[in-house]
């Protein structure tokens, strides 16, 4: 079994920053990918980030030069700068291999003045 655990989430101004932290406990495969995903009200959950074992990144292009994806191991952080309303969204952590897929229980991310 394998557990995410995710911390970081809260209401930031437009422009503010927040830096999103999981860490993958468990029977985990060395070779994976772990990534960050958002689900907006109303609207379908969505790729924000993701880092492979071997350190190869995918971003989402509404994200591109703002958030950067990183990771030490199991521990998987998302630095969100220059957030604008529209990144308002649940936050959730992600862990696959082969055959496994796994999910955190989701941070709130609230971009308001």
């Amino acid at each position: 079994q394998v557990q995410l655990v995710e911390s970081g989430g809260g209401l930031v101004q437009p422009g503010g920053s927040l830096r999103l932290s999981c860490a993958a406990s468990g029977s985990i495969f060395s070779i994976n990918t772990m990534g960050w995903y958002r689900q907006a009200p109303g609207k379908q959950r969505e790729l924000v980030a993701s880092i492979s074992s071997g350190g190869s990144t995918n971003y989402a292009d509404s994200v591109k030069g703002r958030f950067a994806v990183s990771r030490d191991n199991a521990k998987v952080y998302l630095q969100m700068n220059s957030l604008k309303s529209e990144d308002t969204a649940v936050y959730s952590c992600n862990i696959r291999w082969y055959s496994g897929n796994y999910w955190g229980q989701g941070t709130q991310v609230t971009v308001s003045s």
